[in-house]
């Protein structure tokens, strides 16, 4: 394992662009987790991709443009009713009611009976933008703890990024679900373990 973390670190260096999947098994990970993940990108061209809701990942110092939160955050809030597009900051309005139709306001997450995408879409426009100019750039691909309850946010993009960029690299950490494609040979690389711990142990 420790051989693997070494490989990483230094094919982190050697990229020109990192991109960080960030998903369910790193639910709950102590803000400490996300900190070593920022010192190990920080100075790198760097997107953030996170499947998971709470938010945390906008508290670890990452800059903010550069992280994307397509399944919502429980700090935005919506209108139960989705009678509007519009968003809120938690605490924007104290009375957690639409100040358009008196609905309470529920989180602005894929759990909300209506999901008010716009939210996260300049996030994810501004993550497409970035992921274009990936191409034939030397391009490492972290995915940290995703399964397969929103596949097409990280785990089929990020192998289909990987298969086309002929120096694109994808490490997969992973407690059960660890396996990379055959087709990206070594490429791509399947870490059988808990990403927070793993992440941990490498700064």
């Amino acid at each position: 394992m420790q051989k693997l973390k070494e490989q990483l670190y230094t094919q982190i260096g050697q990229a020109e662009k990192v991109l960080v999947g960030i998903g369910s098994q790193w639910k709950e990970a102590p803000l400490e987790a996300y900190g070593h993940l920022y010192e190990m990108v920080k100075e790198k061209d760097y997107y953030i991709v996170t499947t998971l809701t709470d938010g945390v990942v906008y508290e670890a110092g990452f800059d903010q443009s550069r992280i994307t939160a397509p399944c919502g955050n429980i700090h935005w809030r919506q209108c139960a009713k989705a009678c509007t597009k519009d968003i809120w900051e938690e605490g924007e309005l104290p009375d957690e009611t639409c100040p358009h139709c008196g609905a309470p306001l529920t989180a602005n997450t894929v759990e909300a009976e209506t999901y008010i995408e716009e939210g996260y879409l300049p996030g994810w426009e501004a993550y497409k933008h970035w992921q274009a100019a990936t191409l034939n750039k030397k391009l490492l691909i972290l995915e940290l703890g995703e399964g397969f309850k929103y596949p097409t946010v990280m785990r089929w993009p990020f192998e289909k990024v990987a298969f086309f960029n002929q120096k694109a690299c994808l490490y997969r950490v992973n407690r059960h679900l660890s396996q990379v494609p055959e087709e990206l040979g070594e490429r791509a690389v399947g870490v059988d373990g808990d990403p927070v711990e793993f992440v941990a142990g490498m700064v």
